[in-house]
């Protein structure tokens, strides 16, 4: 082989290696969700809406934005490890084609330790696999003094379980929004204008995604 040639090929395999590697750095893709498809929304009182009158809750706003059948699943006061158990019916009675999945702050109040939380957000993401359906995290921030005081910033386990278990992960969504005190109910939820800034950036993460 011609130096010529050697140095064509070597050119051409580290365009090639370039690609797979920033490739390797992409979120992943979502399979498109058409409108009137069942999407359980699965979380605490975050997904419930506790901080805003009924119907101002980030399902419900994301719904008319997407034009999905999206149940709210959230129970006020749940906890990752509590709602694994709950998940097998959810999943049976709605057979949804995705499930959004915000879970995890009150384990952080309870100072559960992040690997525990780890491991039951991870029993809920492969019994959504389980049965076909996508799977899309929203990340949570911690619960710390330093986060209460300063700006929120998620938990790294999502970050971690994202790439573990290879789903989305929405990142700085939520805590962005529970940054900003005029669009907070209290120091753990959001008002009603705080959900529907949660509910555009959802929207806008998951139709980059690729699932609208």
């Amino acid at each position: 082989m011609t130096p010529f040639a050697k140095s064509v090929g070597y050119l051409a395999f580290s365009g090639l290696l370039l690609l797979f590697l920033a490739g390797c750095g992409q979120p992943p893709k979502l399979q498109p969700i058409p409108p009137g498809a069942s999407v359980l929304a699965f979380g605490d009182s975050v997904t419930f809406g506790t901080g805003a009158p009924a119907g101002q809750d980030w399902p419900t706003l994301l719904a008319e934005k997407t034009g999905w059948q999206i149940t709210n699943a959230g129970i006020p006061g749940d906890t990752a490890e509590q709602a694994q158990h709950r998940l097998p019916d959810l999943l049976v009675e709605n057979r949804p084609a995705l499930v959004i999945i915000e879970i995890g702050g009150n384990d952080f109040l309870k100072r559960t330790p992040q690997p525990e939380v780890k491991a039951d957000i991870r029993r809920i993401i492969q019994a959504v696999k389980g049965v076909g359906a996508q799977a899309v995290l929203v990340a949570v921030p911690e619960w710390s003094l330093l986060n209460l005081l300063a700006r929120k910033t998620d938990a790294p386990i999502y970050r971690e379980l994202g790439k573990e278990e290879g789903v989305l992960v929405i990142e700085q969504v939520f805590s962005d929004v529970l940054s900003q005190p005029e669009l907070c109910a209290d120091r753990i939820h959001p008002n009603a204008k705080g959900y529907q800034v949660m509910a555009d950036g959802l929207y806008d993460a998951l139709k980059k995604a690729g699932a609208l």
